[in-house]
């Protein structure tokens, strides 16, 4: 399960006797491994009840988190898990709102809201796959200088923020003497000079100020589908649904129906530059 940055984790073992009754250890250790590689260490652990350990973690990083519970002496064990914290923006093609309104259900029902969010992720992931970046977001791309242009490699893009020299030699850019071709990424100077020699780190705003309407609603019905098979056999047997899990697409496995890849063909991403 993935949480928000700033929430608070709930993280838990149990330990058990030769039995298999819960019982507690001697001592209980907690260690998390940060994404940036970074321990945070709680120790002890006091049970919550007999051979029950929690423990509420506040995630202060976006990323993937390691945990390990230790128990030494009496009961010794040891358990291991992971946890991913999201982005303070994680991109999603549309709102939680509007992907129960498509799935029909109620706003006031909130039991499903932390998977439904990660499908809505999960989504947002499959569209771009074939249209590129739709949802905003921060890119960084280091890029070799002595040329007339340079290409941006996450397209269509919003709006160049900053250029860095890597190297403290290297002769400083102004924003003001670029420009951007939003749709290829192409990047020229338009004082007619070539970008001078050495490296140089862009960092810009990618994916679209309007998404088109058949690239959000191709994504709903990607959510529909995939949704669906939470359900199992109680979506019913009708062969006519195409959504069923078992209609795979040619190509492109069951994860895509075929009325959503038909929606986006108009902006179909084939990408690259000869």
């Amino acid at each position: 399960m993935s949480y928000d940055l700033g929430a608070v984790v709930p993280l838990s073992t149990t330990v058990k006797d030769g039995t298999g009754a819960p019982a507690n250890a001697g001592n209980m250790t907690l260690t998390i491994t940060l994404p940036d590689n970074t321990t945070t260490v709680v120790d002890p652990v006091a049970p919550a009840s007999t051979g029950v350990y929690r423990y509420g973690y506040p995630a202060v990083q976006a990323g993937r988190h390691q945990v390990r519970w230790l128990a030494t002496g009496a009961n010794a064990t040891a358990d291991t898990d992971v946890f991913n914290v999201r982005p303070p923006a994680p991109p999603m093609l549309f709102s939680l709102a509007d992907a129960k309104k498509k799935l029909d259900i109620p706003a006031t029902s909130t039991a499903d809201d932390a998977e439904l969010r990660e499908f809505i992720e999960a989504t947002t992931f499959a569209v771009e796959y074939f249209v590129g970046p739709v949802a905003r977001r921060t890119v960084q791309q280091v890029v070799t200088g002595n040329r007339d242009a340079l290409v941006l490699h996450t397209t269509p893009v919003i709006a160049l923020t900053s250029v860095t020299a890597v190297q403290s030699w290297q002769m400083a850019i102004d924003l003001a003497d670029l420009d951007v071709d939003t749709n290829t990424g192409v990047v020229r100077r338009n004082d007619s000079l070539c970008f001078p020699v050495g490296d140089y780190r862009l960092v810009y705003t990618a994916g679209r100020q309007l998404v088109p309407a058949n690239v959000e609603l191709a994504g709903k019905l990607i959510l529909q589908h995939l949704w669906r098979t939470n359900f199992g056999a109680a979506r019913g047997p009708s062969v006519s649904d195409d959504f069923l899990a078992t209609e795979q697409v040619p190509g492109f496995g069951y994860a895509i129906p075929n009325r959503a890849l038909q929606l986006l063909q108009a902006d179909r991403d084939f990408g690259g530059f000869a």
